[in-house]
């Protein structure tokens, strides 16, 4: 076997882009968006047991896999596919896989813009902070607002965002500013268990547990001042941003289509370099039921995001007797169609952020000029981005940008480390309000179990597949 110090090569004429070479059962290279600090984390990382480097080489072996794996500046061990993984296939010869989406299906962030600045925040950060938790529903298992027999379930799996703005959850404004304008084409429900079907019921517009979050931010750096003009952007600016996706449902897709998928492998004679590797042909019956599932989840999520987004509205009139607008909403653990370089492919973003450049037409028009937001969530204690695609991202990475600062400790290990209430302190001793449901959950997430997210967006935006347009840093934060 080629020792891990080999694998790597960086690219001669490119700033932060390195190459894993065709080698193996590889059928194409592997790109990885990275400088040699990155680069040298994938070096130890292919000694250890549960390896991105060695699932970064296992995905560019699928079949019908298009021009490279490509893994971005956030990569790091996920299931079977790594987190900050980009992997597009042929839809003719290539496949599908579970593990390119994974169990959060459109997990992703919506940030709202409001008209206010700090300095009108500070006397009424507590009222807002306890406002908001009171309001939007957050914690393991925690019921939403909306409770759906299981025809309405079909139909919100179907329709999205659009049927919960029907019901009074949000505007066509809302619409126009979110990926896909909130829905996706091709759900079925029928090839959606009623297990999962039956853990949706009363999740719509709950926020959840784990790594997500309702963050108030202040814009505190302006990189592009023509973009961040174009976006409603400007310097103390206090904004919204809510990061979530299809809770119950879209775990119970993937759990039930894991097992189905590993059939579909054997039954294809597909080559299955990892057992959670799970694939089928993408015009099979199984590669199809599975795809229109995911839709299913996209559009759950979809859904999930614009309920809350109403809720946080209604928290900010009662507070601030103030309307806020939507900026963006995007996912980032999807499996889609599209074109690229003529092509059309089915992409696979696991952990990984849509993000389209300037003139693409599924970006809104009032954004156009300078291409799509891309809304990168750091941690409840540093600075979150919002970036801009480029015409470079669009020809060699399919769109696509890292997602956050990605992990550098397993939940365990920060659970083991970090205790929930002394975080919550030192955070507070930061002028940083936390409200949690649960102080173990705090501690998974505290801010030393992630990677530094300036030095993670920094990578991306030097190697120009994405632009800097703001920095944010939270002042208050909502966990479950």
């Amino acid at each position: 076997m080629t020792q891990n110090t080999d694998l790597f090569q960086q690219v001669s004429d490119r700033v932060n882009l390195w190459t894993i070479k065709k080698q193996r059962n590889m059928n194409v290279p592997a790109f990885i968006y990275g400088d040699e600090r990155i680069v040298n984390e994938l070096k130890a990382d292919y000694k250890r047991e549960w390896s991105a480097t060695r699932q970064i080489i296992n995905v560019a072996s699928l079949p019908g896999i298009q021009k490279g794996m490509l893994a971005m500046s956030d990569v790091h061990p996920g299931y079977g596919f790594p987190i900050g993984g980009v992997a597009a296939f042929d839809i003719d010869e290539g496949v599908v896989s579970m593990a390119g989406v994974g169990y959060d299906i459109n997990c992703g962030v919506r940030t709202m813009l409001t008209d206010l600045s700090k300095n009108d925040l500070e006397p009424k950060k507590k009222e807002l902070m306890s406002e908001l938790f009171n309001t939007v529903p957050a914690g393991l298992g925690k019921p939403g607002k909306i409770k759906l027999e299981i025809n309405q379930v079909d139909e919100l799996l179907i329709r999205g965002a659009p049927y919960v703005v029907e019901m009074g959850y949000g505007t066509e404004d809302d619409l126009e500013h979110t990926e896909e304008n909130g829905f996706i084409e091709g759900a079925n429900p029928a090839n959606v268990s009623f297990k999962a079907k039956k853990r949706q019921y009363n999740q719509i517009g709950t926020l959840g547990s784990g790594n997500h979050y309702l963050e108030i931010q202040i814009v505190k750096k302006i990189f592009d001042g023509d973009a961040a003009k174009a976006f409603g952007l400007f310097q103390d600016q206090l904004i919204v941003t809510l990061h979530c996706g299809s809770r119950g449902l879209g775990h119970q897709i993937g759990t039930d289509y894991s097992r189905e998928l590993v059939r579909a492998s054997q039954k294809y004679n597909l080559p299955l370099p990892d057992k959670e590797l799970g694939s089928a042909p993408i015009k099979s019956k199984e590669g199809e039921s599975y795809i229109s599932a995911v839709n299913c989840g996209i559009n759950a999520a979809l859904a999930n995001r614009q309920v809350i987004a109403h809720l946080v509205r209604q928290a900010f009139q009662k507070v601030f007797n103030t309307n806020i607008r939507q900026l963006y909403d995007v996912g980032h653990n999807t499996c889609k169609f599209e074109v690229h370089n003529g092509k059309k492919v089915l992409v696979h973003r696991k952990g990984s952020t849509r993000a389209f450049g300037p003139e693409h037409p599924h970006v809104p028009i009032k954004y156009r000029s300078v291409g799509q937001p891309v809304l990168i969530g750091g941690t409840m204690g540093t600075s979150s981005f919002i970036l801009t695609g480029t015409e470079l991202g669009m020809r060699e990475t399919f769109g696509s940008a890292c997602h956050g600062a990605g992990r550098s400790m397993s939940r365990t290990k920060a659970k083991k480390r970090f205790w929930g209430k002394t975080v919550v302190e030192d955070l507070a001793r930061k002028g940083i309000v936390v409200r949690a449901h649960s102080f173990a959950g705090v501690a998974e997430e505290a801010p030393g179990a992630y990677k530094d997210v300036e030095h993670v967006v920094g990578t991306m935006h030097d190697a120009g597949v994405v632009k800097k347009v703001v920095q944010v840093f939270p002042v208050g934060v909502v966990k479950g």
